[in-house]
């Protein structure tokens, strides 16, 4: 197995008691012997013997059997070990083995939940959906769906089926149907803000601002590939307006796919300004005052100035903490010099 390709996946036992660390892997999860002990609430000998039973009579095969280098404090070091692990196939066979009510738990919840989840990348709580009262945790759920399906490739990738189903003059690979993404794109952008993706970058990229004056980017730190996409300089509430408008905008593209209305990719501008007129929202009747390759210009000439100033000053911190440090050992030197002298005196 390679460890750093690994999801953890945190599973409660029913009677609260214990917490365990699935490492997902590959579409299926694996533990020690001594992790399935305790998740079955039983003793390692008794899983062994399982395993060996499970083996013997071909209800498994070797191929639920991986190892695992793992690292452990033992005192002041740090030991490296390989121990074996075993997946969920035989996790499960285990568990029918085993009587008691964490094993019975576990099984009824693997079998469901989570493989879902590992089939899909996700699992819901259907009853606990349709309760009310609370924290309505149906719409926080609606909420993470806009945002996804509003993500600027699951998008581009949505237009794209769409408009090749509908669309009597769609290319997939012609500069033609680019260019349309992008401006569908646009008109949804400057639906929200007023301004072309363009015209909002320019606009909002400040290279004395901290982050630039992104809202959002992928990653620990701001790169050079964040600062031309548009979406990443909104607030939140331009983000959720943008995200609910895009999920109308593709229902209303999807409904006209169900319904095999065939137009050209030119009348499709034309549909989109209807839905955005219709939705009472401003519509772009231009290709705006900055193009596309003016942004990128004045976008990255920012960075490189806001990426200097970024390492000036993490190179002034590096050099403010090595002080510290080197501040720190003299005056321990000292310390101990001290200390050795009045030994010395004692004497």
């Amino acid at each position: 197995m390679t460890e750093p390709t690994s999801e953890m996946i945190l599973y409660r036992t029913g009677d609260g008691r214990t917490q365990i660390q699935l490492r997902a892997v590959d579409g299926t999860v694996w533990l020690t012997q001594a992790e399935i002990a305790t998740l079955f609430d039983t003793q390692v000998p008794n899983i062994n013997k399982h395993i060996s039973a499970v083996l013997a009579e071909g209800e498994q095969d070797e191929r639920t059997i991986s190892s695992q280098e793992i690292v452990r404090q033992e005192g002041t070091r740090q030991v490296r070990r390989t121990v074996q692990v075993y997946n969920l196939d035989m996790i499960l066979a285990i568990g029918y083995r085993v009587r008691s009510p964490r094993a019975a738990q576990f099984r009824q919840w693997a079998t469901t939940v989570l493989r879902e989840y590992l089939v899909k990348g996700f699992a819901l709580n259907d009853e606990r959906l349709k309760e009310p009262g609370g924290h309505d945790y149906f719409d926080e759920l609606l909420a993470r769906i806009r945002d996804i399906r509003a993500s600027e490739k699951r998008f581009y990738q949505k237009v794209r089926d769409v408009f090749a189903q509908t669309s009597v003059d769609y290319d997939g690979s012609s500069e033609m149907a680019r260019r349309f993404f992008a401006t569908i794109q646009n008109k949804l952008v400057y639906a929200v803000t007023g301004r072309t993706a363009a015209e909002l970058i320019v606009m909002r990229a400040d290279a004395e601002a901290p982050n630039m004056g992104l809202t959002n980017w992928a990653g620990a730190r701001v790169r050079k590939s964040d600062v031309t996409i548009s979406k990443n300089y909104l607030n939140a509430e331009e983000i959720d307006e943008l995200n609910r408008l895009t999920t109308m905008f593709l229902d209303y593209a999807e409904d006209r796919t169900r319904r095999r209305q065939q137009i050209r990719m030119a009348e499709w501008v034309t549909q989109t300004d209807r839905f955005l007129d219709f939705n009472e929202r401003q519509v772009l009747n231009n290709a705006g005052r900055v193009s596309q390759a003016d942004m990128q210009r004045i976008a990255h000439e920012r960075f490189d100035a806001f990426d200097d100033q970024r390492r000036a000053r993490e190179l002034a911190e590096a050099d403010r903490e090595a002080a510290e440090e080197f501040a720190a050992l003299e005056a321990e030197a000292r310390r101990l010099l001290g200390s050795g002298e009045a030994d010395h005196a004692d004497d």
